[in-house]
């Protein structure tokens, strides 16, 4: 799932020609570097395979870029409109012809990598980038804006686990996680531009909510995630698994009371986001070591 949509400038060492520079950048690099290599060391880490892992990464590159260019492509009009920095195609640098066309170059090829993991494998990941392209084209305009999320990073560990031999099932906690974790990255990533969205009439549920409301409702989804990460695997969940619970319980109430108490400004705030992405690498972190029993 697309995450951003500020991408950063090219170092003056790999400057590309302007419509190349734009397109690259208008695929928002950042979030599909990151979603793709999140998902590859998940695979790596579920069991065997280079082959395998080398097909996963490939679909979910494709299908990041897929949805980061529809995106830019389908918003150009409003991005120019408001003026938004940081949005190659509304600036110009890149037709929006060139980027409707690389957007369905890479569904394309996504569709033809998907189903390569296996047919299973394959329909649960296109049901991520059909949610994700769902989400651009009408969803994040509504109070449903949420579930496109939730679905795309739900189905990861369904792309990963149904890729191994046999075609196995993805552990019900293994999906509860990827989904939260999509919930908070959309709650993260609509933050800093409520208000501009309002202005130009998006509506979906961080913008309904306001800044304040969504900047509390944070941490929680990062939190759940955590208690299924600590608690859904079979077993007891040990002593280092009950305190990072117990730490990132800590943190979320640390930062939602700092999101919302009268001093919530300063380094209140960023001692609240500090929390908060702190809480969002450990969830990451122990959804790694736990790849083993992912299926």
């Amino acid at each position: 799932m697309d995450t951003t949509d500020r991408p950063s400038a090219l170092p003056p060492a790999l400057r590309l020609p302007r419509s190349s520079a734009g397109l690259v950048l208008s695929c928002h690099p950042g979030p599909v570097l990151a979603v793709t290599t999140l998902v590859t060391a998940l695979a790596v880490s579920s069991g065997p395979g280079g082959g395998r892992w080398v097909l996963v990464s490939a679909a979910v590159l494709t299908g990041q870029l897929s949805v980061g260019w529809c995106n830019d492509a389908f918003d150009s009009r409003r991005d120019a409109q408001a003026a938004r920095p940081g949005k190659p195609v509304a600036r110009g640098a890149v037709g929006r012809g060139a980027v409707w066309r690389a957007a369905f170059t890479a569904l394309s090829l996504c569709l033809v990598l998907s189903f390569a993991c296996g047919a299973a494998a394959g329909a649960a990941h296109l049901a991520g980038v059909v949610a994700a392209w769902a989400y651009n084209l009408k969803l994040k305009e509504t109070v449903l804006s949420w579930l496109p999320y939730a679905i795309g990073f739900g189905s990861l560990p369904c792309l990963v686990a149904l890729s191994l031999p046999g075609s196995p099932w993805p552990a019900w906690w293994a999906v509860v996680t990827g989904a939260l974790l999509g919930v908070a990255a959309h709650l993260g990533d609509v933050l800093p531009d409520i208000e501009e969205d309002l202005l130009a009439g998006v509506r979906g549920l961080p913008q309904r909510l306001g800044p304040a409301r969504t900047r509390i409702l944070l941490p929680l989804p990062l939190s759940a995630a955590t208690a299924v990460l600590v608690l859904g695997p079979a077993g007891p969940p040990g002593g280092r698994g009950v305190a990072l619970l117990c730490g990132v319980a800590l943190c979320a109430v640390v930062a939602t009371t700092a999101y919302a108490g009268p001093r919530a400004t300063g380094r209140w705030r960023k001692a609240a986001l500090a929390g908060t992405v702190a809480v969002a690498s450990a969830d990451v972190a122990l959804l790694l070591a736990r790849g083993r029993g992912i299926a």
